[in-house]
């Protein structure tokens, strides 16, 4: 009997968290989405450029945007600046060598909010290297579209150091500037549709 009893506890128990940390899955729309970046060239100009093939899932709960989660992957061949010699220089070994990393990761260990605003926190892996880092970021909205769909729509921003991932390419000009700059800002649009 006592054993029956603990078994219904413990059923309770996974039952109640597995409720707190429910969510609905979303799956990322590409169609409807921009995954972009831009970078400084010779400090005077602003290159910018997308990656065209990526998918990932959404978790979101409507009542607390806190147990968002997110997992995304992105073809880094699939880099597109609008210009074949310097994509192809982007995927070789100076950059993504894309050849050996075939894939960028981002997935979230957790979200914080800070203010008004909502902080992704979790471990990006390019380049074969991993780290933490955080990704501001609002939830635009969620609607049904014409054909039953719920979706909602991410939009967040972040910069960082590519020298951080191992990416070093560069070279140095007479005014002490470089030829591409160390720091990225990366941009996210994301729409999401959810699982049914």
């Amino acid at each position: 009997m006592q054993s029956k009893s603990l078994f219904l506890y413990l059923t309770l128990i996974l039952f109640f968290a597995g409720s707190l940390m429910a969510g609905d899955k979303y799956d990322i729309d590409i169609a409807h989405s921009r995954v972009s970046f831009s970078v400084k060239h010779m400090v005077i100009a602003t290159v910018t450029g997308k990656f065209n093939d990526f998918s990932g899932t959404i978790d979101y709960d409507d009542n607390d945007a806190t147990k968002t989660r997110a997992d995304v992957t992105i073809n880094a061949a699939s880099i597109d600046t609008d210009n074949e010699k310097r994509d192809n220089h982007l995927r070789s070994a100076d950059f993504f060598d894309t050849e050996n990393f075939k894939t960028i990761t981002f997935k979230t260990d957790g979200v914080e909010k800070r203010g008004d605003n909502y902080v992704a926190v979790g471990n990006l892996t390019m380049h074969g290297v991993t780290k933490k880092i955080e990704i501001p970021f609002t939830v635009t909205g969620k609607i049904v579209d014409p054909w039953g769909n719920v979706r909602i729509g991410i939009e967040g921003s972040a910069s960082l150091n590519r020298k951080d991932f191992g990416i070093n390419w560069s070279k140095s000009m007479d005014n002490g500037g470089l030829v591409v700059s160390d720091k990225v800002k990366i941009n996210i649009n994301l729409e999401a549709i959810q699982q049914k």
